[in-house]
């Protein structure tokens, strides 16, 4: 079966400016996110990547258009249950003050049993992803072979709960993974079981400095805006 290739969006202006964006329109990528975008065709250079699969929203659509040019011959497809969790009512709302929502706590303790006032619940969000990977998995086997490459570009949260679901974890224990944006996350799919090769690589250590603003070991919604 293939092997899946998922890019998170580069750094957006909702992840400097500490909102969940979720499906709102018009979140572009900031100054950072269109070099990193910039950046992705090197990144990739040298994969015989089969197929491009986008988020519908603009900051996965803006990741990818360099790749696409470098590219000419790669087709892309915009599939919507690779697109950013619903997130309802909490849609557009700064992240400072949706920690002390008692949901909040569900998220980040017991995602499997939170659903979004006005939206979807976690379990929801994975279960459509997944079905949607499974499905494209049969797609480019059927049209490029058993060893061929594509690529998916998607949101913090939908690329960590494919982590899960492709290492076997429990939905509550997917707020353990970081992915930042534009990094790197690859997922070869066997007959009988997947395979994580690479997870979040950017191929920079700045995250890892020490920052003042960590938190208390809380997972970012909707996946945070990386290394500053």
């Amino acid at each position: 079966m293939p092997t899946l290739i998922l890019v998170r969006h580069g750094r957006s202006t909702a992840n400097t400016s500490g909102v969940l964006a979720g499906w709102t329109p018009g979140v572009t990528l900031d100054e950072r996110g269109a070099a990193q975008a910039a950046a992705l065709p090197g990144r990739l250079a040298g994969l015989p990547i089969a197929e491009a699969v986008v988020s519908p929203l603009d900051r996965c659509q803006e990741t990818v258009r360099p790749l696409l040019q470098a590219r000419p011959e790669l087709r892309a497809h915009t599939e919507e249950r690779i697109g950013e969790c619903h997130y309802g009512d909490w849609t557009g709302r700064k992240l400072a003050e949706l920690k002390d929502e008692p949901l909040m706590e569900v998220v980040q303790a017991h995602p499997s049993a939170a659903a979004f006032p006005g939206g979807e619940s976690m379990r929801a969000m994975q279960t459509r992803a997944a079905e949607a990977v499974r499905e494209w998995n049969a797609r480019v086997e059927r049209d490029h072979g058993a060893d061929a490459v594509y690529l998916m570009c998607s949101h913090g949260d939908i690329i960590k709960s494919l982590v899960a679901d492709a290492l076997g974890l429990h939905l509550d224990l997917f707020q353990r993974i970081s992915v930042e944006p534009c990094s790197i996350t690859v997922i070869r799919y066997t007959r009988l079981r997947p395979f994580l090769v690479r997870l979040g690589d950017t191929g920079d250590l700045a995250s890892l400095a020490p920052r003042e603003d960590r938190g208390e070991g809380d997972a970012p919604v909707g996946g945070g805006a990386g290394a500053p």
